[in-house]
């Protein structure tokens, strides 16, 4: 065969294995309202930087009939590109192909990629449409997801993982998503479940459609698998994009500085008078995180999923940072199970990946009430203080309002390793509200008294200008200084800078054991 017979031979097996499934299953996939997997490859990455590996890899079954049913490239579309001129490992799963069905082979594509990109320390992406396991291939299908589970497992740490679910999921097949760092789904075209409606229903005779069992909704608001329900593919590739922007390619790497033009001693009236007089009244913490970082441009992780807590990135002077925010105006920002596995989450792969982390505190405590008790609020609450203290990038904390309790020590306390801690002069730093704390220590005497409700209003000042204060703090080192809230993002800006060489290490041992 000539030079050039070979070439046309070559090109057409090329064109054949970019049909997937074949052009019938392809206008299937559109006619759902579903880009193909190399179509959505095409939206995420730079223009022309896709190089494809595999693409001529098939499958070894030959049971069920399955030796007429091949196709190359077996259901997965695997490689690597750029993404605003920075390398990333993709795979694609094609659901033209036997419903993106996992097979042996399929899974050797994925594990080949994802080893490529713990060895050259760039991000991985992984862009998910599959019906599960392929039933004909039984327990290679299921080895296939065990050695793709132990990969992720293996690059939890050491590059950011992102999955976007934009198509089914389910079975075993959801484990790895879980598994990675960043989760996105895209409304009504995914969904995400370990036994789908029909099972539910013979089993626990529970009605439940598709979407209420395992849509984007639910999963970004209730169970919090996911960070983000995009409304469209575009909008889910551009939230990867955008994410992507805010970390670094591996853990030995720092997140790029973007040039700043935002003055860093810009000031912020606003924050002179953002918190009430009513100390039970709400305010927005976001107004405080868009008034103090570069240009108000605040990039926020799991907005649905308890929004008593505040988490996302920003940047302070061009550094990348992780925000975790207390929200006063969702209940009233007590922090609760959920808020705090969503912090400890967030704050360990911000230390993961280098990304300091900045503070804002406004806590009343912890959610009371046997719910949470029943739920294991004390366990849960433990995982955002081990985060914190194990944490040794750096920490910067500033305390706007109330501090109280429990929840004090565990918001990126001085105790905890907080580096540089700061308090506004509204801060309250106490075990309990001066109000609560003055029924407790003189409610007997208040019902003994002439005028309960006057002595128990002359107690409550007396205990907020003996305990409830920052200066108290202050005088103990444990508050670094007492800053004016206008000035809040140059204190901080400084702050960053001068950690920026910061070391600090954890006792030698193979790992620790966070509550589960």
């Amino acid at each position: 065969m000539d030079t050039n017979k070979q070439l046309d031979h070559l090109l057409e097996r090329r064109a054949a294995a970019r049909l997937g499934g074949g052009q019938e299953r392809i206008n299937k996939q559109h006619a759902m309202g579903r880009l193909t997997a190399r179509e959505r490859i095409d939206l995420l990455l730079d223009a022309d930087s896709f190089e494809e590996f595999d693409m001529f890899k098939t499958h070894r079954c030959h049971n069920f009939g399955m030796e007429k049913v091949i196709f190359p490239g077996d259901g997965v579309v695997t490689g690597h590109g750029t993404i605003a001129g920075r390398i990333v490992y993709v795979y694609a799963q094609d659901f033209t192909v036997l419903g993106g069905s996992l097979s042996e082979t399929l899974a050797e594509k994925i594990c080949k990629i994802m080893d490529l990109a713990m060895k050259n320390g760039a991000p991985v992406i992984g862009l998910n449409d599959s019906g599960g396991a392929r039933i004909q291939e039984g327990i290679e299908s299921l080895a296939g997801f065990s050695e793709i589970f132990l990969r992720n497992v293996m690059a939890s740490g050491v590059v950011p993982q992102i999955s976007a679910i934009l198509g089914p999921c389910a079975g075993g097949a959801v484990y790895s998503p879980a598994l990675t760092d960043f989760v996105i789904m895209e409304r009504l075209n995914s969904y995400m479940f370990l036994t789908g409606p029909k099972v539910v229903k013979s089993v626990t005779h529970e009605d439940v459609t598709v979407e209420e069992l395992g849509g984007a909704d639910m999963h970004s608001a209730q169970s919090g698998i996911s960070d983000y329900a995009a409304s469209s593919t575009q909008d889910a590739i551009d939230y990867i994009k955008r994410l992507l922007s805010f970390l670094p390619q591996n853990n030995f790497e720092s997140a790029p500085v973007i040039p700043c033009s935002d003055p860093v001693n810009r000031h912020s009236e606003i924050l002179h008078t953002i918190i009430p007089d009513n100390p039970n009244a709400a305010y927005d913490m976001k107004i405080v995180i868009t008034e103090t970082v570069d240009n108000g441009d605040f990039f926020e992780i799991k907005e649905q999923f308890a929004p008593n807590l505040i988490v996302g990135f920003a940047r302070y002077n061009g550094i990348s940072v992780g925000i975790v925010a207390n929200q006063p105006a969702y209940l009233s920002g007590v922090l609760d199970i959920d808020s705090s596995i969503k912090g400890a989450r967030f704050v360990r792969f911000c230390d993961c990946f280098n990304i300091p982390v900045v503070t804002f505190v406004d806590v009343p405590g912890f959610l009371p009430g046997t719910a949470q008790e029943y739920g294991g609020a004390i366990r849960n609450g433990a995982k955002i203080l081990y985060a914190y203290a194990e944490a040794t990038v750096p920490k910067v904390t500033v305390i706007t309002r109330k501090a109280y309790g429990g929840a004090y020590c565990v918001m990126s306390s001085k105790h905890l390793r907080g580096d540089m801690n700061y308090a506004w002069p509204s801060a309250e730093i106490a075990v309990m509200g001066s109000k609560g704390a003055a029924e407790v220590l003189y409610g007997r005497q208040a019902r003994e008294s002439d005028d309960p409700a006057a002595y128990l209003t002359e107690k409550e000042d007396e205990y907020h200008e003996t305990v409830a204060n920052p200066y108290v703090a202050a005088q103990r080192g444990y508050i670094d200084d007492i800053i004016i809230p206008a000035r809040t993002r140059s204190r901080i800006v400084r702050a960053l800078g001068l950690l920026q060489n910061k070391r600090d290490t954890n006792p030698m041992k193979k790992h620790g054991n966070i509550p589960m």
